[in-house]
């Protein structure tokens, strides 16, 4: 059969037509994405990931649990979503020995989730607050290398104490140097932190202030600083375990900017301290506030980490499970 060329436009004209009304209907029928009523709410897609810092393992004092590749193992061993890394704990920073680590992780199916470091600007000397500045950029660069999205900074302390036990003994409260005020620290970490932003932003490593001694005791003194240098690479690292009395209520006063968590707990009794911490209560607060961060295990007991580190993961994938 022969076909005119107005007949054969009029032919593909009602093909055309009778497809698209096929599609229709079958797109109709078949789709079953939900409406905007029924989309689940933020925080809604399963539990918080729990990560484990090497800290838990090590605490400054076993050795035998210092290589920062054995707890790589142990974390995947004891099923942990991620890894995070206390710089203090490394002996090395080459860089093959950084991408070994980086590869250890994502064999594993495990990611490098944190990068904790120290370092502290409450000097009156300004050569010494620019070598903090100087030693935090590098970690910032180190943090990159690693491909960890997020780096734990301090404060500082004043040092007027003798030693950690000392200030530990005094709940974390040190008088100022001589001479000098918290206001004049206010300034100087403000100063050292907003100096690390341009390579923080650069190598796309979020900055996260943690309530840490210092004038990072109080709820207050984290949000003084966070507000002031008002930038979206520093935020706010909470640490559950660093308020020693009526913790909750300041824990939620720095939930809204909250974008890392170390959750604390002391199986055998803690190193220093010990407190008993509802942590369900403590991810109701951080739920409220929709935060899906990871939660990031710093074990501060004197038990067994091979025993303690585990009992610590159930308890927090009970608590900051979301239904």
């Amino acid at each position: 059969m022969t076909l005119d060329r107005r007949g054969f436009l009029t032919q593909s004209a009602a093909a055309i037509g009778l497809a698209g009304s096929v599609a229709t209907s079958s797109n109709q029928a078949q789709d079953t994405r939900p409406s905007s009523a029924e989309k689940p709410k933020p925080g809604s897609r399963g539990g918080n990931r729990i990560a484990v810092s090497t800290y838990s393992f090590w605490q400054f004092k076993h050795e035998h649990l210092r290589s920062i590749e054995t707890c790589i193992d142990l974390a995947a061993d004891m099923g942990f979503d991620a890894v995070e890394i206390l710089h203090r704990q490394m002996t090395n920073e080459a860089n093959d020995y950084l991408q070994r680590l980086k590869r250890q992780c994502f064999r594993y199916g495990m990611g490098l989730c944190g990068f904790s470091i120290h370092q502290g600007f409450l000097s009156p000397d300004p050569a010494e607050r620019q070598k903090n500045v100087d030693h935090t950029i590098h970690c910032i660069e180190l943090a990159y290398q690693m491909g960890i999205p997020t780096m734990r900074v301090n404060t500082g302390t004043w040092k007027t104490s003798k030693d950690f036990d000392e200030l530990m003994k005094n709940r974390g409260i040190e008088p100022p140097i001589k001479g000098y005020t918290d206001e004049d620290g206010y300034k100087w970490v403000i100063d050292g932190l907003s100096k690390c932003l341009k390579t923080a932003e650069k190598c796309g490593v979020l900055l996260c202030l943690e309530n840490h001694w210092g004038l990072g005791r109080t709820p207050e003194g984290v949000l003084r600083i966070v507000n002031a240098i008002d930038s979206p690479w520093l935020q706010i690292l909470m640490d559950t375990g660093n308020f020693l009395e009526d913790p909750y209520d300041r824990l939620e006063m720095m939930a809204p900017k909250t974008a890392y968590v170390q959750a604390k707990t002391y199986y055998g009794g803690g190193l220093w301290y010990t407190l008993d911490l509802d942590n369900d209560r403590i991810a109701r607060i951080l739920h409220k506030h929709n935060y899906q961060g990871y939660i990031s295990l710093e074990f501060e007991g004197k038990e067994d980490a091979h025993t303690a580190v585990p009992k610590s993961l159930a308890m927090l994938r009970k608590s900051f499970a979301k239904s």
